[in-house]
């Protein structure tokens, strides 16, 4: 079973909340870090590094100055202005080039090549609560974020049949791109993370709306529900017009500052405040799954 945390804007306390989720399940279940442009599960989870690989996606051009001829048909044509010529030398700003590979063809001399992209990496790890965690990095600048999550989520579902876990709990990203849209595919539930203003009710619209072409069944937590009582309110009433389920409201509170801080989750900041209020939520979402 794949439960997906997403929000609609980042500063939520998505990450917060999934973190604290996972002490609830770590017996059980498999973490996958699907915020691949800026994760940070691991700043709470703190994993020790089992496997490291690289991520290729995508391809760059590259010209070979011994073989150019210096024709300037490749600069002249690139709609990207990603190739440059300085001195009669000609290369490629990587960072500028979409790899459609036309300079390749064009190139008379055979000077230009299109070679593999490393755009990030992949990691399989052991968390502090002694489960998985499936993560990975982008590189800077790198595109095909969606590819990378795809592959976060496949290592792990492979990892959670390998181990005999039950679920699959995915942090995923903020928003409704790629990542978010890679995150969704496939998963079997989804956990809408939200705060009552009106951003915060703008973006739950967005994301329900994408949420809900994949058939999932959705639920919704909203974060720091007694900063503005009547937005919750209005909150609460379109989740009820929608059918998602609204699983909790939690209020305002500095733990959630305190716990990114110091590196932990909420469970542990505050056992007796925390770990049964999440215990419930857990069994919320378990119950709606099954």
């Amino acid at each position: 079973m794949e439960i997906v945390v997403i929000s609609g804007k980042g500063g939520t306390g998505k990450t917060s909340i999934a973190a604290s989720l996972a002490f609830m399940a770590s017996q059980q279940t498999v973490l996958a870090d699907c915020d691949v442009d800026a994760a940070d599960l691991h700043l709470i989870l703190h994993p020790r590094i089992l496997h490291r690989e690289d991520f290729y996606s995508g391809v760059k051009a590259v010209i070979d100055p011994e073989a150019c001829s210096a024709c300037d048909l490749c600069r002249q044509r690139c709609r990207f202005a990603a190739i440059t010529n300085s001195d009669a030398a000609y290369a490629v700003d990587p960072l500028a080039c979409e790899g459609c590979g036309y300079c390749h063809q064009l190139c008379p001399s055979q000077a230009i090549s299109l070679v593999d992209c490393k755009v990030g990496e992949c990691y399989r790890s052991q968390t502090k609560l002694g489960n998985l965690l499936i993560h990975a990095r982008l590189e800077i600048g790198a595109d095909n974020s969606g590819k990378l999550v795809a592959r976060v989520k496949k290592e792990a579902q492979q990892a959670a049949e390998s181990e005999a876990m039950q679920y699959i709990l995915v942090d995923g990203s903020p928003g409704i791109g790629c990542p978010v849209i890679s995150s969704l595919s496939g998963a079997d539930y989804a956990l809408i993370v939200t705060e009552p203003t009106l951003s915060g009710l703008h973006d739950l619209q967005r994301v329900w709306e994408l949420a809900s072409s994949f058939g999932l069944r959705l639920g919704c937590i909203i974060n720091k529900s007694d900063l503005n009582p009547q937005l919750a309110v209005r909150i609460a009433n379109f989740l009820q017009q929608k059918g998602i389920t609204l699983v909790e409201e939690l209020p305002y509170d500095d733990d959630f500052q305190q716990a990114i801080t110091l590196g932990k989750s909420l469970v542990e900041i505050d056992p007796g405040k925390w770990q049964s209020r999440f215990q419930t939520i857990f069994d919320k979402i378990t119950k709606e799954t099954r």
